[in-house]
């Protein structure tokens, strides 16, 4: 596959609609044309202690951002012709479903395809690989995500993986 658009939220909270950050990474022909990164005013606009420890985002990082729309609104042409890619996508389309339907937007179905299903489906052994999350598959397929939980660096990451595996 050569052309996607690699994808990461990242959640204040338990709530899948509680989108804080999001991380886009547009490949076309096979190559990185495009990245995207913006924080986000979450819904509900609370932070828990759990995830905050996993990105480090704090209510007054966002306290300014704009609400998902408006965010939404730069992100969609960029990627409307193109297949959605995540790592564990379960997750990542559940939160663009549940932000959208939050916020009353018609979600457009977009295609999503999966690096840690691909991931895998390469990898079955585990003499292969200790595990299939994201940091180790990346380093697998020749990324350095030094940045882990950082929304456009776990994108960067899919990124990387789909061309390998995908």
């Amino acid at each position: 596959m050569k052309d996607f658009a690699a994808i990461d939220f990242e959640t204040a909270n338990s709530s899948k609609a509680s989108v804080c950050s999001v991380g886009v990474v547009i490949v076309e022909d096979g190559a990185v044309a495009d990245r995207f990164y913006s924080l986000i005013r979450p819904i509900p606009n609370y932070y828990s202690y759990r995830n905050t420890q996993v990105h480090g985002l704090v209510f007054d990082d966002t306290a300014d951002a704009l609400p998902f729309p408006e965010v939404w609104a730069s992100i969609a042409p960029k990627i409307c012709h193109l297949p959605l890619v995540a790592h564990n996508k379960a997750f990542d389309e559940s939160c663009l479903k549940a932000v959208f339907q939050v916020y009353g937007m018609e979600y457009p179905d977009y295609p999503f395809l999966c690096t840690l299903v691909a991931a895998r489906r390469k990898y079955r052994k585990p003499a292969q690989v200790p595990n299939h999350q994201l940091h180790t598959i990346a380093a697998l397929c020749g990324y350095d995500l030094s940045r882990h939980h950082h929304a456009l660096a776990d994108a960067e990451a899919c990124a990387a993986i789909a061309l390998k595996l995908l």
